[in-house]
């Protein structure tokens, strides 16, 4: 079954506003013009009322107060009156109404009672009351007034606010329909840019400007998406390129020393010259297909670390005895300050750890010193790897990018295919913490902030 669209439902919510609030307004009316009704009726045979008891008080024997209650109530089509005596005899009548049988006065002198009902066709309002003539006789007279012109213009009022209100209701549907059509505009512009939307078309954005404020968050939101899925594109496409430069450089290696051999018979020694030059390739391939795995699986959070408590500064020690052999031929020197206990994983720590600091160690300059600086601040534990020298600031947003290497002059050729710092990312990710990476006064820092053990 389909559903309404939000336009025709805003309708009908304005359209079904619109016929409670006339409604509602009819219904105050209708008991403000009743009321207003009821109370002219009562003014008018309150009034005749009156004349009736000066007539009574005036008048010697019911032959001269009937020709003096005639000849008062000439003109008056609309009003009857009828009275009658102690006995229950009727005497008087004027108008000819029906009455209810048990319309009577209440107890005691000048005591009225009043009363609405239908007869006839008919509806009147009317009242009874006990009056006493000259003579001291009590006579209970019946007046009634013929009130069908109130419920005809009740019954027109009624028709009137209910075409009007069908009327209005269809308006305002019609009106709230154009309204949020104009409104949800925006709306329709992000249906149309996401099916345009493909590979070669993710440049294009919503305008910011001139949007309502209920849709500009919408608006900033599906923006930042575009760019977040454009930026990520780019990276595959950058990704799938380099995946292919990396493995066709060792590939294309292979090959050749391959070729290069069977152009001729080889000795036994240089057989098992081109196999270990062939080994070194295809451990250079494993290195990078395991490094790329584990990146695979950090991103799909199947890397799940077994934390245990981690002294920082035991492992920072024997990282640096490792790196000695390394940094002492690079002329540079290591040193390391602080101590912190981190839970973690031990081995993918020592991994991410191991990553920054080799990276330190390529990248100084004969007679420069890699730091490590182990701190904890409010419950966390901060680990800082500094080394000499400045990296471009147009680098260092890309720095922990697969396969991005930066200025390759920065680099000896064919160290590393630029997985280590993503790796390294991916591991401090995977243990809730964060890493960033500053450059500045001629120093590099790579700052990483774990929770503390």
């Amino acid at each position: 079954m389909k559903t309404l669209s939000l336009t025709a439902r805003i309708s009908l919510l304005f359209a079904a506003g619109a016929a409670a609030v006339l409604l509602g307004l009819g219904w105050v009316v209708e008991r403000s013009v009743e009321s207003h009704f009821q109370e002219m009726d009562r003014h008018e045979m309150e009034g005749k009322l009156t004349l009736l008891r000066a007539l009574f008080a005036g008048a010697r024997g019911q032959e001269a107060l009937s020709e003096r209650m005639a000849a008062a109530l000439v003109g008056h089509h609309h009003l009857s009156v009828t009275v009658r005596a102690a006995d229950g005899r009727r005497w008087f009548s004027y108008g000819g109404a029906e009455y209810p049988a048990d319309l009577a006065a209440g107890d005691g002198p000048e005591a009225t009672r009043w009363a609405t009902w239908s007869a006839a066709g008919r509806e009147f309002r009317g009242l009874s009351a006990r009056l006493s003539d000259s003579a001291g006789a009590d006579n209970t007279v019946v007046i009634a007034l013929d009130i069908s012109h109130h419920r005809q213009f009740m019954d027109d009022f009624h028709r009137a606010l209910a075409i009007a209100t069908a009327l209005a209701a269809l308006l305002t549907a019609a009106l709230g329909w154009g309204a949020t059509r104009a409104g949800l505009g925006p709306l329709r512009q992000v249906t149309q840019l996401a099916t345009r939307l493909s590979a070669s078309r993710l440049g294009e954005r919503l305008p910011a400007s001139g949007v309502p404020a209920e849709i500009d968050a919408l608006t900033t939101a599906f923006n930042a998406m575009l760019a977040r899925l454009e930026d990520s594109f780019r990276r595959l496409s950058e990704f799938s390129s380099d995946i292919a430069h990396e493995l066709r450089t060792p590939l294309s290696n292979l090959m050749t020393q391959t070729q290069v051999v069977l152009t001729r018979a080889r000795s036994a020694e240089e057989y098992r010259e081109v196999l270990a030059s062939n080994m070194e390739e295809y451990e250079r391939l494993a290195r990078m297909i395991g490094d790329m795995l584990f990146l695979a699986q950090a991103d799909n959070s199947l890397v799940t670390p077994r934390k245990e408590e981690v002294d920082l500064a035991r492992e920072v020690a024997r990282l640096l005895e490792f790196y000695e052999a390394l940094a002492a031929e690079s002329g540079v020197r290591l040193e390391a300050v602080g101590a912190v206990h981190v839970a973690a994983d031990r081995l993918m720590l020592q991994r991410a750890l191991s990553n920054l600091i080799s990276n330190a160690i390529r990248h100084t300059r004969r007679g420069g010193t890699v730091s490590v600086r182990l701190a904890g601040e409010a419950g966390q534990a901060v680990i800082s790897v500094d080394n000499p020298g400045e990296i471009p600031a147009q680098h260092l947003p890309r720095l922990f990018d697969r396969f991005y290497t930066g200025d390759p002059a920065r680099r000896a050729s064919g160290e590393g295919a630029g997985l280590g710092l993503a790796i390294t990312r991916s591991i401090v990710a995977a243990h809730g913490g964060s890493i960033t990476a500053s450059s500045e006064a001629g120093v590099t820092r790579f700052r990483v902030v774990l929770p503390a053990a």
